[in-house]
């Protein structure tokens, strides 16, 4: 009977170890997540910005744009959650390549339903002002985080040791 646990455990292991090879040597080749959209929109120096209201620390980016303006998966993936988040209000999470989850939050509307796959530049929802981004100008708020780790990306700023969890969007989202 051991011999069985054994066996089962090793080949249980390898799927594990090739399911997430396969999820991370796919490329992901984002695009910016709010339709029309170009690098302007966004101030590149507020990723890990400090302080940032309750967070402490700005963990994304925020894309300005008009009310309503139609958000776009920057990847394929699936939507792993859509409801309302506190302070980020109505928000969406879709998880991509390389294990990547990408967080949409301050949407005024959903345009997809949890465990719905979604191409990319399809339209997830709809720029606003939702939670904490009330009576602000209309933007998404994009965060990217990773499921595996980066240690080599801790530092000693302001909770430091959640850079090895997130990714800036400066470097992954390219143009349309």
């Amino acid at each position: 009977m051991r011999f069985w646990k054994t066996r089962i455990f090793k080949a249980s292991l390898a799927v594990m170890i090739a399911v997430l090879a396969v999820g991370y040597l796919i490329p992901e080749r984002a695009i910016i997540p709010v339709q029309g959209a170009s690098t302007r929109d966004w101030n590149s120096q507020s990723f890990w910005y400090e302080p940032w209201g309750q967070s402490g620390v700005h963990k994304g980016i925020d894309i300005f744009a008009p009310d309503g303006r139609p958000v776009v998966a920057p990847v394929s993936g699936i939507v792993l959650f859509r409801g309302d988040m506190g302070i980020g209000g109505r928000a969406i999470i879709i998880l991509g390549p390389r294990w990547h989850f990408h967080y949409f939050a301050h949407l005024s509307q959903w345009h997809v339903s949890p465990l719905s796959f979604v191409s990319r530049g399809q339209r997830v929802g709809d720029v606003g002002t939702s939670g904490n981004a009330a009576g602000k100008p209309p933007h998404l708020h994009y965060a990217i985080t990773s499921l595996l780790p980066r240690p080599w990306r801790i530092s000693s700023a302001t909770q430091g040791w959640k850079r090895m969890f997130f990714l800036d969007p400066n470097g992954v989202v390219g143009g349309t």
